[in-house]
């Protein structure tokens, strides 16, 4: 079986089609409970980029390496 790299674990970096290396955890304190994690998965380019955003917003909670599991989502 082949499998659709349309439908492989992707960079949430806006045009970005490269495959996830990193899961950026985060939470809005204003909106979600603290222990709420959502996730954003970014290749290498854009991993300092998209952990600067969050983390100037003082919503970046941990920045770990991306395992596929084969039912990923983020959110």
């Amino acid at each position: 079986m082949v499998e659709d790299p349309d439908l492989a674990p992707q960079c949430s970096a806006k045009g970005c089609r490269a495959a996830a290396v990193w899961r950026l955890h985060w939470n809005n304190p204003k909106i979600h409970s603290p222990e709420r994690r959502k996730t954003w998965l970014a290749c290498d380019e854009h991993r300092p980029t998209l952990s600067a955003f969050l983390d100037a917003r003082g919503f970046l909670r941990e920045v770990v390496p991306f395992a596929s599991s084969g039912s990923a989502t983020a959110s």
